[in-house]
């Protein structure tokens, strides 16, 4: 994956967009005024299916690029340094290597093309793809999906592919690269799909980055195969049938988790083209943090047999680590506000048919897979029967390991009805009080409240110094953490670590430490007056307290925050002695301008104060600061 691809799917178009236009819902999209041209009619569109953008009133179009160049003013090196800056993803300036190694990136998914199209040739044409042709035609696969999905057979022949290719220019060496070959122990080299059905594996682009094989011989192993690990393919990242599925999973606000190549196909084949699969692995966190930009509606359609049970139960786990957090506010007993957190997904499990998998269950009664799909059962009560499965709910220990896998999944719901009702239905189906279970779910959350309390204490000193001054010193001995911190910034809907979060001196230090990130060559010491050369050497000769690099990151969040808390209400007690203090002819344009610039002030303090309230706490249940 290129730089500027690795960027594009961590930022969302939409949310960079959102920092310099005010975007309100369209349908699917986004509208409003373009920043381009002067306008009182919205005709500026986002489209977060595509990543893309287009006023309608002056025609400018493109990607987030593209945007970030016109806005800004900068031209594309700058572009991608600070969108790789914001997106955590290094960006250097290109080495003939680097580039060198984009144009072998191009060319080997050149080469994944022309090996498909081979592929599909041969299933359509060959005699020797009989067996593949009546395989699919037995599977229920009509012609049309064929063609989309561009499946294709293999010769059994060592090296047919191999010599194929060889006539079109490509060299045996990026085979091996793209995966289509493999080495002999002894020297030389043979196809690695041979005799088998061809299914290509593609990015969420469209763009193919290897290929499945499914076996045809009833005696061969594996059934199925998949290209290995090269530059172009991460089964970690990637989902077969996303890019097809992209548009119906933000138009059902689902995405249906299925296990299989033919579980995804035959369905998309029926319409139900909201169906994706992993790569022969459990759900990973990109694949999560993908689908949870389309949707929050997660279905899982495994299959109903002892492994797919235990993926289920691994993609739940994994979800519940990778996936965001809704922050909703609460109350104390003393009536201060705070928050806590619930996880921002919902999901749930089709229970499938024992022996049938969904594209079969499709071809046979797609009226049965909707209503399957419809009832999808909460994923609380899954996991619940699961533990009754694997526990024996009459013996004492068994009910309270029940009740201890069972409180993070409650805890998790995040509406409080629904969180008691789950909670009684489990006490009453252990034999329990379920003003027990109801307490132990306060307790614990009490426990989580004292335990994060007592981390922040621990690192409490670490906040002794002035915020800016503690900000730099912490950046000085830990370059590092400036990403983290940027990223973790932009995921708050906060602008990035800027100039204007220091002043006099600091800013000085700041701009000259920006460029030695630049140019590694230069010495900060070159760059500053003597005075703030000496403070900068005494910083850095100053050992910091150990601890882990994620207090670090909260600790300089939180620095960032207050010093931002701290100048935005000096700024609002200016503009308060403005309103106080105004001419008395123009007092009224004067202050219905004034009051206008104070309430954006004010929601940029409240998101500000809510930031920092979840940086001390990371489930916000604690009191947020006043004002």
């Amino acid at each position: 994956m290129s730089v500027v691809e690795e960027i594009k799917e961590r930022l969302d178009l939409t949310d960079y967009v959102r920092r310099y236009v005010n975007l309100k819902k369209a349908g699917r999209n986004f509208k409003g005024l373009c920043p381009f041209h002067n306008e009182k009619t919205p005709s500026f569109f986002v489209f977060p299916e595509s990543q893309h953008w287009r006023c309608f009133g002056c025609q400018r179009h493109g990607d987030i690029f593209s945007f970030a160049m016109e806005y800004n003013g900068w031209d594309f090196r700058t572009a991608l340094e600070e969108l790789g800056r914001l997106a955590g993803v290094e960006v250097r300036k290109m080495t003939p290597e680097q580039v060198r190694a984009g144009e072998e990136k191009e060319r080997l998914m050149h080469l994944l093309h022309e090996a498909a199209e081979y592929y599909h040739h041969l299933l359509r044409t060959a005699p020797q793809a009989q067996a593949a042709r009546t395989y699919l035609e037995r599977r229920g696969f009509t012609q049309q999906t064929i063609d989309e999905f561009k499946l294709g057979y293999s010769l059994p022949a060592w090296e047919a592919l191999r010599s194929h290719l060889l006539t079109r220019g490509f060299t045996v060496a990026e085979m091996l690269k793209a995966g289509m070959l493999v080495e002999r122990e002894r020297g030389g080299t043979y196809d690695r799909f041979r005799d088998r059905v061809m299914i290509p594996i593609r990015d969420r682009k469209g763009r193919i980055v290897a290929f499945g094989g499914r076996v045809l011989s009833p005696d061969a192993q594996p059934k199925y195969m998949n290209s290995p690990q090269t530059v172009l393919f991460d089964k970690s990242r990637i989902l077969f049938g996303f890019d097809k599925a992209l548009r119906a999973i933000r138009e059902n606000d689902a995405a249906v988790i299925v296990e299989g190549y033919m579980d995804v196909m035959i369905p998309h084949q029926a319409g139900y083209r909201n169906v994706v699969a992993p790569m022969g692995t459990a759900l990973t966190e990109s694949h999560l943090r993908q689908l949870h930009r389309l949707t929050r509606r997660i279905i899982l359609a495994l299959d109903p047999d002892a492994a797919g049970i235990h993926a289920t139960m691994r993609s739940v786990e994994t979800a519940r680590e990778a996936l965001e957090r809704r922050w909703e506010p609460v109350f104390n007993a003393h009536g201060l506000i705070g928050y806590e957190g619930r996880l921002d997904v919902e999901i749930r499990v089709a229970l499938l048919p024992d022996g049938l998998d969904p594209d079969e269950l499709i071809l046979q009664d797609p009226a049965r897979w909707e209503r399957i799909i419809a009832a999808a059962e909460p994923i609380v009560r899954f996991y619940f029967h699961q533990l009754l499965q694997q526990e024996n709910p009459r013996e004492p220990k068994g009910k309270a390991r029940i009740v201890e896998a069972m409180l993070p999944l409650l805890q998790d719901i995040p509406n409080p009805v629904e969180r008691e009702a789950y909670a009684q239905e489990i006490a009453m189906r252990l034999g329990l009080d379920p003003v027990l279970l109801l307490d132990q779910l306060r307790a614990r959350e009490r426990v989580n409240q004292v335990h994060r309390r007592q981390v922040v204490e621990r690192t409490r000193p670490l906040l002794a110094e002035e915020p800016q001054a503690f900000l730099l010193k912490v950046l000085l001995h830990y370059p590092h953490l400036l990403e983290s911190l940027d990223i973790s910034l932009v995921r708050d809907e906060l602008h990035p670590v800027e100039d204007e979060d220091f002043d006099g001196p600091y800013r000085f230090i700041w701009n000259a430490w920006l460029e030695t990130l630049a140019d590694p060559g230069v010495e900060l010491d070159d760059l500053l007056p003597d005075d703030l050369a000496a403070q900068v050497r005494q910083w850095l000769n100053t050992p910091l307290p150990e601890a882990s690099e994620a207090l670090w990151l909260r600790e300089v969040r939180r620095a960032l925050l207050q010093r931002r808390q701290s100048s935005l209400r000096e700024t609002m007690r200016q503009f308060h002695l403005l309103l106080l203090d105004g001419p008395g002819e123009a007092r009224e344009p004067i202050d219905e301008t004034l009051l206008s610039r104070l309430n954006e002030l004010r929601e940029r303090l409240r998101r500000i104060q809510y930031v920092l309230a979840k940086t001390l706490n990371p489930r916000l249940e604690r009191r947020t600061y006043g004002g």
